[in-house]
């Protein structure tokens, strides 16, 4: 494994992006939130929680934007699954890095914090991608290319992420951050998590784990469909 140099890390704090408008689903989320689409008659957000729970993590912030008061109404506070549920309500999107720059004000404490996109499905290992998280840094799970995505997004060399090489694999939608490395940025100012990505490949300090388990990106039908099918929850 790669040396990051610190003590083990512990995760107990995560950021669900759910703010998204869901827009190549069509129809499926002109009335509802994306996050709340069905994946075996439970909320695909739902699965996502139940996850995280069983991992640990018990304080959970979650951006909203569309439809943000079905979500918040549908989730409450999160006492049925054992974590506790704060939600960054966004009035104009800050897209996936200015949205969780803007939710971790939402939590408490300190340390390493995780994101997850709330249209992944995934049965990752989070302590494990944890380890692969450097001071001031981030850790991503990387998955092979699917077959809408055959360029990938990243090279991994052996437990390092850089943005041109090979093999080259595709980002689950699912990372580990330093929270200062996150606090280096603006809250509620719109910009992409691909920002501080390239930062941290730039110094060094990003990590990644090839995930070969379940994970399904459920924001396309077909998707959304092989979900249906194959998700073990």
């Amino acid at each position: 494994m790669w040396d990051v140099g610190r003590d083990e890390v512990s995760v107990n704090r995560a950021v669900i992006l759910a703010a998204g408008m869901g827009s190549r689903l069509k129809w499926l989320t002109q009335n509802q939130p994306k996050a709340m689409m069905r994946v075996q008659s439970e909320a695909a957000i739902v699965h996502v929680i139940r996850r995280l729970a069983g991992q640990g993590i018990r304080q959970i912030a979650i951006n909203t934007f569309h439809h943000a008061e079905m979500l918040m109404e549908f989730l409450g506070h999160g006492e049925k699954w054992g974590v506790n549920l704060v939600f960054s309500q966004e009035q104009t999107l800050l897209n996936s890095g200015g949205g969780v720059r803007t939710a971790l004000d939402c939590l408490h404490g300190e340390g390493a914090v995780l994101v997850h996109n709330a249209d992944v499905l995934a049965d990752i290992n989070l302590r494990e991608l944890a380890q692969y998280c450097p001071t001031h840094g981030c850790a991503l799970a990387l998955v092979a290319n699917p077959v809408h995505h055959l360029q990938g997004d990243f090279a991994l060399q052996g437990s390092r992420v850089f943005a041109e090489g090979q093999p080259r694999y595709t980002f689950t939608g699912v990372s580990i951050w330093d929270e200062m490395m996150l606090r280096d940025y603006a809250a509620n100012t719109a910009f992409s998590l691909l920002e501080p990505i390239r930062d941290c490949m730039a110094k060094g300090v990003c990590g990644g784990l090839r995930h070969r388990g379940q994970w399904f990106d459920i924001g396309r039908p077909k998707n959304l469909m092989q979900a249906h099918r194959h998700w073990r929850g």
